[in-house]
C-alpha cells in the first residue's frame, strides 16, 4: 500500500518542476496576496479540500474571517503522443498549427471542480489555461511530448474532477494524460488516451475526468451534469452518416456484408432480426445500396470503415496490420494476374508446398521476379521483396519446426483436438452411437452409421460401455452443423464436404487417437449411399483414404473454428457489450475502468473483418469450405449460443470435459487430465475471477448497491435487449442482482476477450500455415470402388490427395491472411498489463490489487512452462511435440504461438 501511495502521490510533487527545491508546501486554505517575506500564520480550514501552494508563487499572510478567497496558480502537465510518420498533408497542417498557435489558435484547458458554486449552482471553474510552447516543440521527434498550462483558481476552489479541452488547431492530436500539480491531495491524474478533435470539426469542448472512480450515486455535485453530458455525446442521436472523427457508439444489423449493386452473386442476407438472429454491430449510418434499400452500401479497402475515433488502430498497430496485409497483395494482385494467365494449379508434391517457405509464391505460380518488377506496385511492397530469393516467402510454420512429418501421425491429429487451433469442439462421448438433434422430417433418417465393430478393435480390450464409463471416448461432432448446408456447399465450384463425426480414444499411455470417422452426405433416396465410416488404415489404400478422411475433418474443423468458436463466440458476441459499455458507463464508473483494457481495438478489427474477411467474396468465403454460406452457418450457431455457457468452467462442464467438483479451486474437475487448453485455461480463469471478485467487492460491499446502480443496470440491460435483441427473451440470461452475479458476468467477458480469443487466434498460422496439416477447404470427395475417380485415386493417391486440397492460390491467400491474424503487434498489452499501471485508477487499494493480479499471472506463466516440460503430459511434451503455449500470458511481437492480449485486438 505504501509503495502504491508513493507512486501515485507525494513523490511526484517533490519531483515536480512546478515546486522549487526550497519551496515549502502549506496544506491549508489561506488567503493569498503578494507581500514581503514575513512570518507565516496558518489557519485551519473548516470545510472543503485544501490547496498546496509554493512560496515561490504566492505569499501567505494572516487570514481573517472577513477576507474573501484569493486566487493562486496551479499547473497542468499535458502529455501528447506524436505520430511517428506524417504524410505531406499532415506535415503542412502541423506547420500551420504551429504558426497559428502563436496568434491565439491554440489548445485551451479549463479545470472543473467537484464542488458547485453556491451562488450560481454551477460547477466551479478555473481560469482558462493555454497549453504553452506548442509552436516551439512542434518539431520534436520524440514519441511523447510534455507541455504545460497554468491556471488561476480560488483558494476555495476544491478538488478538480474534470478538465475541458478545446482544440483550436486544424489537426486532431492524441492526448495521453494530464497531470495537475498544486493541490494538497498531491498530483491529480487524468488518463485520457483519446484523440482531441479540432473545434472546426467538433465545436463542443471535450470532457476528461480524473482517475478517481465514482459510482453514479457517489458522483460529486460538480460532475453530475458533465457525467450525463459526456454519455449523451457518446450515444449520439441514432441518425446520420458517421464521420471518421466521430466518437459515437450505436447499433446496427449485419446488412453490409453483401454488395447487391455488383450483381445477385454478391448479395447476402441481412444477419440480425427474426429471420436470421445475430448480434448487433457498430452503426456507421452509411446510405443504402441502389438495388436494395435494406442493405447498407459498402466501403471497400483501402478506404477506412467507420468506428468511433478512439477505437481505431494506433500507429504501431496499423503498421503491423498493414505489413501483414501486404502479403494480402495476394487478395487482389495475384488473383488478377492468374485470371489473366490462367496459371492457377494444384500442388504437384509436398516439395511444392515446402518451397513456399524457401522460394516464394510467385515462383511457385510460374511468374518470374522480373515480371513483378515491371508492375506499378505500391512502394511499400519493396519491403517484402527479396528478388534474388523469390517474392513473398512465408515463414516456416511452427508445426514443422520439430518434425516435418508430424502432421501424418494419428496421435498428432488427436493432440491438436485438445491442444491445437481449436480445442473447443471436443466433447466427452456420453452415448454411443452418437445422436443427431436435427429434424428427421426435414433431413431424413438421422441414425448414425457408427457401430461397435468400428471402434472395438481400437479400445485396447475394453467394451464400448467400459470406455464410456471410464471417460475414454471423445467426439468432435460436426454432423448437425454442416448437414443442413451440404447440398448448397457441394453445388459450389471447387467445394466438396461431408458432415463429419470423429471418435477419439484416450489410450493407456495418455495419448488421444482418432479411431473412427463418419462421413455423411444428404440423403437423396432409399438407395443412396449417404453414410460411410472409415477407420485407421490396415493397408496402403485404406491409409490414403484415412488421410483424406482426416483432411475432411480438418476442413470442417477449420470452418467451425473460424465461423463459430472464433468469430461468433468472441468477436461478434462481445461487440454489443462493448458498445453498451461506452454508451451507458461513464469513464468515471469503476466497472468501465475495469473493462477498458479488454475492449481495445475490438470494434476496429470487427469492422475490418466486415470489410474484407466475412464479406461477400471475402477471405472466409474464398478460403473455407462453406463458401458463400459461411455466415449463415455462423448465424445458425447463434441460435443455440448461450451467454451462461461461455465461462470456462461452464463450457467445460457443458461439453463433458469436466464435472462439477466443489473441492476443486475452480469448482470443476477435468475428466481428461492432459487437456492443455482446459488445464492452463483454468489457471487463467481463476486469476481473472479472483481479481474481478476483489474489485467488485471493493465497490459493491452490498448487493443493494448493484441493484441501485443506474449505469450498471442500463449497460447490462442494453447489452441484452438491444445488442442481443434476437435472444433477449431467453430465460438463461444471468440476472444482475448480486455481487456474485456481477463477478460471473465480468469474469466471463474478460475471459472471452483475453484468454479465450488468444487460444483460438494465435495458432492459426503456426498450425494452418502448412495446408496439408489443416486444409481450410476440400475440393474432392473420397472415392469408393465403382466411382469414376476411384481408378485415378488408386493409380496416383498422392496426386489425388493434393488435388483435393486447396489450390496454390487458395492456399497462399489463406496463408497470407492467417499470417496476419496470428501476429502480435509491438503495442500489444497482455493480461496483467495496463496503460499507466499506477495511475489508471485513483483508488490505491485497487491499484495494489491489480499488481497482485499481475504477479499471479507471472506465476501462471512459470507453471505452464513447468507443465510443458513434464514427460507424463503427452499432449504437450515429447519427441517432436509442440509445447502448449497459447495461454502463456506474455509474448514478443510477431508470430509466436503464445501470448494473451487483454483484448480482441486482431
Amino acid at each position: 500500500m505504501a509503495l502504491t501511495k508513493q507512486i501515485m502521490g507525494s513523490s511526484l510533487i517533490e519531483k515536480s518542476e512546478f515546486f522549487s527545491s526550497s519551496s515549502k508546501l502549506f496544506l491549508a486554505r489561506p488567503s493569498l496576496v503578494p507581500s514581503q517575506r514575513t512570518a507565516v500564520h496558518l489557519r485551519r480550514s473548516q470545510r472543503g479540500p485544501l490547496a498546496a501552494i509554493s512560496e515561490d508563487l504566492v505569499k501567505i499572510v494572516p487570514v481573517f474571517s472577513a477576507e474573501k478567497p484569493v486566487k493562486f496558480k496551479v499547473r497542468a502537465v499535458v502529455t501528447v503522443r506524436n505520430k511517428n510518420k506524417e504524410d505531406f498533408k499532415e506535415a503542412i497542417s502541423k506547420h500551420w498549427d504551429s504558426l497559428a498557435d502563436q496568434i491565439g489558435r491554440n489548445v485551451v484547458l479549463e479545470l472543473i471542480s467537484t464542488e458547485l458554486d453556491p451562488r450560481t449552482k454551477a460547477p466551479k471553474k478555473s481560469s482558462q489555461g493555454v497549453v504553452k510552447d506548442w509552436s516551439k516543440k512542434s518539431n520534436l521527434k520524440a514519441e511523447r511530448v510534455n507541455y504545460t498550462a497554468e491556471f488561476m483558481v480560488d483558494s476555495n476552489f476544491g478538488v478538480p474532477g474534470a478538465i475541458t479541452v478545446t482544440n483550436k488547431h486544424q489537426n486532431e492530436f492524441f492526448l495521453e494524460t494530464i497531470t495537475l500539480e498544486g493541490f494538497a491531495c498531491g498530483p491529480l491524474h487524468f488518463p485520457v488516451n483519446s484523440w482531441i478533435q479540432s473545434k472546426k470539426d467538433h465545436p463542443g469542448k471535450r470532457i476528461v475526468f480524473c482517475n478517481k472512480p465514482y459510482l453514479p450515486d457517489q458522483t460529486p455535485e460538480g460532475l453530475k451534469e458533465l457525467r450525463q453530458r459526456e454519455l449523451k455525446n457518446l450515444r449520439g442521436e441514432g441518425s446520420g452518416v458517421r464521420k471518421l472523427s466521430d466518437r459515437i457508439y450505436d447499433y446496427a444489423l449485419y446488412n453490409d456484408l453483401g454488395n447487391p449493386d455488383k450483381g445477385i452473386d454478391f448479395a447476402r442476407p441481412t444477419l440480425g432480426g427474426k429471420k436470421i438472429p445475430y448480434p448487433r454491430r457498430c452503426r456507421t449510418g452509411r446510405l443504402p445500396t441502389d438495388t436494395d434499400m435494406q442493405a447498407e452500401s459498402r466501403v471497400e479497402k483501402p478506404l477506412p470503415m467507420y468506428v468511433p475515433r478512439d477505437e481505431q488502430f494506433e500507429e504501431s498497430k496499423m503498421d503491423t496490420f498493414s505489413f501483414g496485409r501486404l502479403k494480402g497483395v495476394l487478395h487482389n494482385l495475384i488473383p488478377t494476374l492468374m485470371s489473366s494467365f490462367k496459371a492457377d494449379k494444384d500442388f504437384r508434391g509436398y516439395a511444392d508446398i515446402d518451397s513456399l517457405y524457401s522460394e516464394g509464391v510467385l515462383l511457385k505460380l510460374g511468374l518470374k521476379d522480373e515480371f513483378l518488377k515491371k508492375l506499378p506496385l505500391p512502394s511499400m511492397v519493396s519491403k517484402f521483396q527479396d528478388y534474388n530469393q523469390g517474392v513473398l516467402k512465408y515463414d516456416t510454420p511452427k508445426i514443422l519446426s520439430k518434425d516435418r512429418l508430424v502432421w501424418l501421425r494419428d496421435d498428432e491429429f488427436g493432440r491438436q483436438a485438445v491442444a491445437g487451433v481449436n480445442p473447443l469442439s471436443i466433447q466427452r462421448l456420453k452415448v454411443f452411437p452418437p445422436e443427431s438433434k436435427l429434424d428427421p422430417e426435414v433431413y431424413g433418417p438421422l441414425e448414425s452409421a457408427l457401430k461397435e465393430e468400428h471402434i472395438l478393435p481400437n479400445l485396447y480390450g475394453m467394451t464400448v460401455q467400459q470406455a464410456l464409463d471410464e471417460n475414454k471416448l471423445y467426439i468432435v461432432d460436426y454432423h448437425d452443423v454442416y448437414l443442413p448446408f451440404l447440398d448448397r456447399i457441394n453445388a459450389l465450384d471447387g467445394r466438396k464436404a461431408y458432415a463429419t463425426r470423429t471418435i477419439y480414444f484416450l489410450t493407456p499411455t495418455g495419448a488421444l487417437k482418432p479411431i473412427a470417422i463418419e462421413l455423411t452426405l444428404p440423403n437423396t433416396g432409399p438407395s443412396s449411399r449417404s453414410k460411410r465410416v472409415l477407420t485407421p488404415a490396415v493397408d496402403a489404400t485404406t491409409n490414403w483414404m484415412w488421410m483424406l478422411a482426416k483432411a475432411h475433418v480438418s476442413a470442417n474443423d477449420a470452418g467451425v473454428h473460424q465461423l463459430i468458436h472464433h468469430w461468433l463466440r468472441t468477436h461478434a458476441t462481445l461487440e454489443p457489450f462493448i458498445l453498451a459499455a461506452h454508451r451507458q458507463l461513464s469513464a468515471m464508473h469503476p466497472i468501465y475502468k475495469l473493462l477498458d483494457p479488454h475492449m481495445r481495438y475490438t470494434l476496429e478489427i470487427n469492422a475490418l473483418a466486415r470489410q474484407s474477411l466475412i464479406s461477400a467474396d471475402g477471405v472466409v468465403e474464398s478460403c473455407f469450405t462453406p463458401g458463400r454460406y459461411a455466415m449463415e452457418i455462423s448465424a445458425s450457431a447463434y441460435k443455440t449460443w448461450r451467454f451462461d455457457h461461455q465461462s470456462l468452467p461452464a463450457d467445460l462442464v457443458q461439453r463433458g470435459m469436466a464435472v462439477p467438483d466443489p473441492t476443486q479451486p475452480h469448482g470443476v474437475k477435468l475428466v481428461m487430465e492432459d487437456y492443455p487448453y482446459g488445464s492452463d485455461g483454468l489457471l487463467i480463469w481463476g486469476a481473472i475471477e479472483s481479481w474481478v471478485r476483489t474489485y467488485v467487492h471493493h465497490y459493491y460491499p452490498d448487493s443493494s448497491v448493484i441493484r441501485k446502480d443506474r449505469e450498471l443496470q442500463a449497460w447490462y440491460w442494453e447489452s441484452i435487449n438491444v445488442g442481443h435483441a434476437d435472444l433477449r427473451h431467453e430465460t438463461w440470461w444471468p440476472l444482475l442482482s448480486t455481487a456474485d452475479d456481477l463477478v460471473s458476468i465480468l469474469s466471463t467477458l474478460i475471459w472471452l476477450a483475453s484468454a479465450q480469443h488468444a487460444a483460438l487466434n494465435f495458432a492459426q498460422y503456426p498450425y494452418g500455415g502448412y495446408v496439408p496439416n489443416r486444409p481450410p477447404l476440400m475440393r474432392r470427395l473420397i472415392p469408393e470402388e465403382g466411382d469414376p475417380e476411384y481408378a485415378n485415386f488408386v493409380s496416383d493417391p498422392q496426386k489425388f490427395f493434393l488435388s483435393a486440397l486447396p489450390s496454390v492460390l487458395e492456399a497462399t491467400k489463406y496463408m497470407a491472411v492467417v499470417d496476419t491474424l496470428s501476429t502480435h503487434s509491438p503495442d500489444e498489452e497482455y493480461l496483467g498489463e495496463r496503460q499507466q499501471p499506477s495511475t489508471w485508477s485513483g483508488d490505491a487499494d485497487v491499484v495494489e490489487a491489480f499488481y497482485k493480479f499481475s504477479a499471479e499471472i507471472r506465476e501462471i506463466e512459470k507453471e505452464i512452462d513447468r507443465r510443458n516440460s513434464d514427460p507424463n503430459l503427452k499432449h504437450r511434451c515429447g519427441a517432436g511435440v509442440l509445447p502448449y503455449e497459447l495461454l502463456v500470458p506474455s509474448s514478443d511481437p510477431g508470430i509466436t504461438c503464445r501470448g494473451v492480449p487483454n483484448s480482441i485486438s486482431i
